[in-house]
């Protein structure tokens, strides 16, 4: 159905994608690989017709197309669904869905807002989301606004859908959802672009996979006939070894405490420690008040009831800047519209959180800014071209890094990390896993938030497991496993050890 060859593109004279090719059969669902930054979206846009390529051809059933605006795209039945979410917060939920195909009364311009929402329930509800449709947008969790995203390439009727990190914001009930819905448009003959940086999504679900390094065209599997192994080598030109790095640190005396947390319609009686140097994550499906808890523990939003220690001393949390001056740091699920400024500069985003200690009477050292944005793009290893590279160039996994260190930058005693990896490919995953290692092993406690059980599973040493707003299991190292930690999560059972 399509086929891409020998396709170019360059911005202000830095070469993106050199000669790549790229083709998609009917039925087909193919997977896109490569790490952050190397040309797999600036691939799939100049298909969609949100770039022009430099040279090369693209064909389209056969023949040859020259896309200038994605309209001309859509009308050759390609869909889109961006990794950045595209929701307008203020309108409903059926007008985002429908947004620039209306549909009108005649040529009068009045809207058959009905008529949408009655469509639009139908077709969420087939992704299992049963929301009502007039809502605003803004009452959606980031998982919601995806489905909503995929809701709106699936209505269009398209024989070709491309997914840019589709599950990344999902849970694993809705991952499976959505899976089927995959499925059965497969056997309807629709297509299926899939870059993700999930793994097991790929071999479960995908035909076959091309593989992009430094925007060049590096090879071209079946799923059938590969491994694990193979990709990685292939996406990052050398053995990664196990995906998540040995760790021996000693764990010490309780850091924090939590006792008979709970917010109104959000979590109930939650009760919890984390000792020095341990790493404790909390998993649940959506919805189970897992970043809610972060939040309170932060100070952002909370608690009606219970209480925090901190080295066994009652610690009042009203606010972040309270949070952070006890020594707890937080990385948001969401870095793009919480973690950073995005057309701040690197420096500046590092600095964000560390004004204290680079400033002097209320004046920035740009000395001591300087030495900072130093020490941490050494320290975790960030590629960037400067201290004035804005952050929104930068690729997924190098943000992650700046979101990181502005909060390392505090020295903290806790670390708050929800969906530390979301977004981010292979090798950035596992540099990341060892700088929370490098963490835990410097004493710090670590709280972190993960929908990839794997991730769960290779990076805790206990897991908090929420149902609903209420703690349903605490499982030690030895207890962990997949089968385990979702039947707590979905509310079988009752918790078996006592919360420590």
């Amino acid at each position: 159905m399509i086929n891409m060859t020998d396709i170019c593109k360059s911005f202000s004279g830095n070469a993106v994608l050199k000669n790549v090719h790229f083709s998609l059969q009917k039925g087909e669902i193919h997977a896109l690989m490569g790490e952050n930054g190397a040309g797999k979206s600036t691939l799939m846009k100049i298909m969609s017709g949100i770039y022009t390529r430099d040279s090369g051809t693209v064909e389209v059933k056969g023949k040859k197309v020259e896309f200038t605006s994605p309209k001309q795209a859509e009308a050759e039945g390609i869909a889109v669904i961006h990794q950045e979410l595209n929701i307008l917060p203020h309108l409903s939920i059926a007008d985002n869905l429908f947004l620039g195909r209306e549909e009108t009364v005649g040529r009068t311009g009045i809207l058959k807002t009905k008529d949408m929402e009655r469509k639009t329930k139908k077709i969420l509800g087939d992704l299992g989301l049963d929301i009502d449709p007039s809502l605003p947008a803004s009452t959606l969790s980031v998982g919601q606004q995806q489905l909503v995203e995929i809701g709106k390439a699936l209505s269009m009727d398209a024989e070709m859908i491309i997914m840019d990190e589709p599950t990344a914001a999902l849970t694993d009930r809705e991952i499976e959802t959505l899976f089927v819905t995959i499925r059965d448009l497969q056997k309807r003959g629709v297509s299926f672009v899939y870059i993700s940086h999930r793994m097991e999504e790929i071999f479960s679900l995908c035909d076959r996979i091309t593989i992009l390094r430094d925007g060049e065209f590096v090879g071209e599997r079946k799923i059938s006939e590969t491994s694990f192994e193979e990709i990685v080598q292939l996406m990052v030109g050398r053995e990664l070894g196990d995906r998540f790095p040995e760790r021996s640190s000693a764990i010490g005396d309780v850091k924090l405490s939590v006792k008979g947390l709970s917010r109104k319609d959000c979590f109930e009686d939650i009760s919890f420690d984390i000792h020095k140097g341990e790493i404790v994550s909390i998993a649940g499906l959506m919805g189970a008040g897992r970043t809610e808890v972060a939040q309170s523990l932060f100070g952002y939003k909370k608690a009606d009831t219970g209480t925090v220690e901190l080295d066994g001393k009652p610690a009042k949390i009203d606010n972040p800047q309270k949070a952070k001056e006890l020594g707890i740091g937080y990385v948001t699920e969401d870095r793009k519209s919480e973690g950073l400024i995005v057309d701040f500069t690197v420096e500046e985003n590092i600095s964000m959180a560390n004004f204290e200690s680079i400033s002097k009477k209320g004046l920035l050292s740009k000395d001591k800014e300087r030495s900072l944005y130093d020490r941490m793009v050494k320290r975790l290893g960030i590629r960037t071209s400067g201290p004035d590279q804005a952050a929104k160039s930068l690729s997924g996994g190098n943000q992650q890094k700046v979101v990181i260190a502005k909060w390392l930058g505090i020295e903290p005693d806790v670390l708050i990390l929800d969906e530390p990896t979301r977004g981010v490919d292979v090798g950035a995953k596992k540099e990341i896993y060892s700088i929370i290692n490098e963490l835990a092993a410097r004493g710090v406690a670590i709280l972190m938030i993960s929908s990839e059980l794997p991730e769960v599973i290779g990076m805790a040493d206990r897991v908090l497991v929420m149902h609903e707003g209420k703690l349903t299991a605490d499982l030690p190292k030895q207890e962990m496993t997949q089968e385990t930690i979702m039947h707590y999560a979905t509310g079988g059972g009752k918790l078996e050890a006592e919360i420590r």
